[in-house]
């Protein structure tokens, strides 16, 4: 497969275990199939970057697409890798109990596919574990900002497969104000949902711990 990574160099190498562990799913070098969302991952308002291209022999490698799982999969290894801090006893006990029900062996895999977490995604999640909105309102927000998926190498016989083929620079005056409005339109789009009136038979996080909804439940 062809992957993406946009970065403020070229990296001809990625190295194992060389990057933060504070990132959505750990350590990991972070792809995306989409060329033009790497462009505006690589720059940031003041520095332009690199679009580096690789090809991925992806043959055998285990595989864990998140997609395949439910939000609060996605949510559990977010909350267990993202530094954020935890200051309400809501979010602090929704919080726990996410990591204890629906954390999967994602560290087994050699690849992962799933929801990317910028910042307005991240948003969204502690508005949920905060109980400001309900699982189906987490859940169609992961959809607003049309970023797809990213890949994510973890294994080092990941490392081993992928080969870089090119880079290309992007411009920070082209590629950053396309960042922002791609970032501001999900926002917007999340601040018209009505997040305010209250859903009777919603899953707001306060249902998940008073009624110990498992990772089975067919409501997910």
């Amino acid at each position: 497969m062809l992957l993406y990574h946009g970065s403020e160099r070229i990296i001809e190498k990625p190295v194992f275990m060389g990057g933060r562990p504070n990132n959505d799913y750990g350590y990991g070098f972070y792809c995306t199939e989409y060329p033009d969302l790497a462009r505006e991952w690589s720059v940031s308002e003041g520095r332009s970057g690199y679009l580096n291209c690789y090809e991925l022999d992806d043959k055998g490698l285990r595989l864990l697409d998140l997609n395949d799982h439910t939000v609060m999969n996605w949510l559990a290894i977010l909350l267990a890798n993202r530094t954020f801090t935890v200051d309400a006893p809501l979010a602090y006990e929704a919080k726990k109990y996410i990591l204890k029900e629906f954390m999967i062996d994602y560290e087994g895999f050699d690849l992962i596919k799933g929801y990317r977490a910028d910042d307005s995604y991240f948003s969204f999640a502690r508005d949920f574990i905060s109980g400001v909105i309900s699982y189906e309102q987490l859940s169609e927000a992961m959809m607003l900002g049309d970023l797809g998926n990213q890949i994510v190498l973890k294994s080092e016989e990941s490392f081993k497969r992928i080969q870089w083929l090119s880079a290309e620079e992007v411009s920070k005056d082209v590629w950053f104000p396309k960042r922002e409005i791609r970032d501001r339109k999900a926002r917007e789009k999340y601040y018209s949902m009505d997040k305010i009136k209250y859903v009777k038979g919603a899953l707001y996080v306060t249902r998940v711990l008073d009624e110990e909804i498992k990772n089975n439940d067919e409501r997910l």
